[in-house]
């Protein structure tokens, strides 16, 4: 895989995970800064790690299954793996400034 191929799949990744919303908070994934390691392998498998605002979140499911049904729908992404992990512990400060102001936090 080429520099110019990996950063046009990267892109691409980012903008499918803007596209996944949890059900209760009006910002997607990538924003709230759930999304910890983009790990796109030369074979075209893709690893991702995320986290939830809290261990108990109802949607984890659904919202994990979001992120790789999108991420699988990417044309040349042989394999999608999502890793849950809770470390380190997800806090507002994660968040783009585009999400704080969204939600009210600047």
């Amino acid at each position: 895989m080429t520099t110019e191929e990996r950063e046009k799949y990267e892109e691409t990744i980012v903008e499918m995970l803007k596209t996944v919303y949890d059900p209760e908070i009006p910002v997607d994934v990538y924003n709230l800064g759930l999304i910890y390691k983009i790990d796109l392998k030369d074979d075209y498998t893709l690893d991702v790690d995320m986290t939830m605002t809290a261990p108990n979140c109802p949607a984890a499911d659904f919202i994990m299954e979001d992120v790789r049904m999108k991420l699988a729908s990417i044309e040349g992404i042989k394999d999608v793996v999502i890793n849950l992990v809770f470390e380190p512990e997800w806090d507002r400060d994660m968040m783009s400034e585009e999400a704080k102001l969204e939600l009210g936090f600047l």
